[in-house]
């Protein structure tokens, strides 16, 4: 699995949320990671994804993909709705 990202978009993630992209990565490899469409913010030229994961704490991220390789567009803490939906289907896998 391959991923890339802007590293100035990664900077102002790190000031804003505090969570680096690379740490946001490791949801990838969270077997129980959920992933869904983000419809709302996906175009003709940019499908986007919203990916809800388990890297230390419950992490939101949103992502595309891009030649092959995971694109990560932001990354925050989940919050309590985000977790509870984690862990309901954390649960039922």
């Amino acid at each position: 699995m391959q991923f890339e990202w802007d590293e100035k978009k990664n900077n102002e993630n790190i000031k804003k949320h505090g969570i680096s992209f690379l740490r946001a990565a490791q949801i990838f490899f969270d077997p129980k990671m959920i992933d869904m469409p983000d419809i709302a913010h996906s175009n003709e030229s940019e499908e986007r994804w919203n990916g809800i994961g388990m890297c230390g704490r419950v992490l939101f991220v949103v992502y595309t993909e891009r030649n092959n390789k995971i694109r990560i567009i932001s990354a925050r803490k989940a919050n309590e709705k985000e977790r509870i939906e984690y862990y309901r289907n954390y649960d039922l896998r």
